[in-house]
């Protein structure tokens, strides 16, 4: 049962600690289980917000079950950046506080204790390889984000002149990198007779498994050729889908712990009510139960993550550029506005949901109603502006897909041609009152210069066939694309969502 206190009138703010544990228990949920029993079975590489909302706290709430104390998580910092991390841990002896905020604007914080370790890499990289090849380890993780897997946008390859990636392939190099590290645990583990450890990738990305046995089997490969097989051959990747919108501690979260539940935390986490994680059943040497902890385990989790890219990551990009046009900043800004929640509907229903496939225990109706109920929660404040940024990585992924999946199918595609028309208007870098809009993307300069030419010609932005492949090309799309767009400029987003809403869906 979710534990909910009521926040006391008036609590003296107790540093968060071991010894402050008992004092804090009157006022939150804290760790029913003996933390000195808790063991060492998986090392968590990239301890952020996210992994300390999501893994971490599925962890907790495993021991909290009374299972898996077998299963505590080591925490890793690769980067110099990661140095605070350790230090706010150290000096709370592991423990944070995960604070879940409800729509209703209530706040129910809950101690976390799963993370009973924290090693620093540019300090002492030999001791994070050393427990990443102990025997008791079965699991290794990953939240290193898209960046941290090494891999050249423009070829998908592995790039093997990255400096750190150089630098660990030298002969009796300190190792820096993720990929140095991992590699030479397993490398020790094999010389040793020890079976590796399952490579576990929690980013937010396609076929995540899939993107982390490329990389870290090309790295292994460099090393010795003999290793890089080993490495396909023998070391599990499993695919995972991870979902909880966790934004970012301000201090204003942080204020808001120490006055009204007397817990003073250098650093807690803030997330919303939702939480979802499904992976592949792939651990041979062994995984926690964390069935019991409402992890979903699949055989293959590709239709839960094809649901969840075009449901709610293609509804934060369909809503973004249209809402910051209009003067947005909030995603619940949006969400609660019926005209946008009313677009997302129409978009989900008649143009995403056709081209999903079927969804092993999940009604899809029930998870659409969810993500526009997420989207109008106002508990996070989760900034538009974080939707928008590095759109040419995202729309592609989201929003593009169902466009061609739709074209194919000969179904409708002027909600999806509206939302690139959006993007594209949004780029021009002024929303409807004038007002300056940041740009922030990896391909800034060419987006930029693509919609700075709309005016001489309404397909320059969709032209560039590195982010569109053909599109610009398909009469089907083109047609609603021009016509969104010029509506958008001549008109606004709020009434260019108007006509969308009003338009009768058609047949398929």
């Amino acid at each position: 049962m979710s534990h909910r206190p009521d926040p006391p009138a008036a609590l003296p703010a107790s540093p968060l600690n071991t010894s402050t544990l008992g004092t804090l228990a009157r006022a939150v949920a804290t760790p029913a289980y003996d933390r000195r029993r808790v063991r060492t079975g998986m090392v968590h590489i990239g301890v952020g917000g996210f992994h300390r909302a999501h893994q971490a706290m599925y962890a907790d709430r495993l021991m909290n079950a009374g299972l898996g104390p077998e299963w505590g998580v080591c925490g890793v910092g690769v980067l110099p950046a990661d140095r605070r991390m350790q230090e706010v841990l150290a000096a709370q002896d592991g423990l944070y506080t995960l604070v879940v905020k409800h729509p209703d604007g209530s706040l129910e914080p809950r101690v976390i204790g799963s993370l009973v370790e924290f090693l620093l890499a540019p300090d002492h990289p030999e001791a994070v390889v050393e427990k990443m090849a102990h025997p008791d380890v079965h699991i290794v993780s990953l939240t290193i984000t898209e960046r941290g897997y090494n891999t050249d946008p423009a070829t998908g390859l592995f790039d093997e002149a990255a400096p750190d990636v150089r630098a660990d392939l030298q002969p009796h190099a300190v190792l820096r990198s993720t990929f140095g590290l991992v590699t030479e645990a397993l490398a020790r583990r094999r010389a040793r007779g020890v079976p590796p450890f399952a490579v576990l990738s929690c980013d937010n990305l396609h076929g995540n498994g899939d993107v982390a046995r490329q990389a870290f089997t090309a790295f292994a490969t460099l090393r010795d050729p003999d290793l890089g097989g080993w490495v396909a051959r023998e070391v599990s990747f499993p695919n995972s889908m991870v979902d909880r919108i966790t934004p970012r501690t301000t201090p204003d979260d942080v204020a808001a712990l120490q006055d009204q539940f007397g817990i003073a935390d250098a650093w807690p986490v803030v997330c919303e009510p939702y939480a979802q994680w499904v992976v592949e059943d792939r651990f041979p040497a062994g995984r926690p139960p964390w069935e019991a902890a409402g992890v979903q385990l699949v055989e293959d989790v590709a239709p839960y993550e094809t649901m969840k890219l075009h449901l709610l990551n293609g509804s934060h990009q369909a809503l973004a550029y249209f809402a910051s046009l209009a003067g947005h900043r909030f995603v619940h800004d949006a969400g609660r506005d019926p005209l946008w929640s009313g677009f997302l509907r129409d978009y989900l229903d008649h143009e995403v949901s056709p081209m999903l496939p079927a969804v092993p225990g999940v009604d899809l109706g029930d998870y659409k109603r969810t993500v526009l109920q997420r989207l109008a929660s106002a508990a996070v404040a989760d900034p538009i502006s974080r939707l928008c940024a590095q759109s040419s990585a995202l729309i592609p992924k989201y929003v593009l897909p169902v466009v061609r999946a739709r074209l194919a199918a000969g179904g409708e595609v002027h909600r999806g041609a509206a939302v690139v028309a959006s993007w594209a208007r949004y780029a021009q870098g002024l929303d409807d009152c004038g007002h300056p809009l940041p740009l922030v993307d990896r391909q800034a300069d060419r987006i930029r210069a693509n919609a700075g030419r709309l005016d001489e010609d309404p397909l320059a932005f969709i032209a560039d066939r590195s982010v569109f492949g053909d599109l610009v090309d398909q009469e089907r799309f083109v047609v609603p694309y021009r016509r969104a767009l010029t509506s958008l400029r001549e008109r606004g987003a709020r009434a260019t969502l108007a006509s969308l809403v009003d338009e009768s869906p058609r047949p398929d």
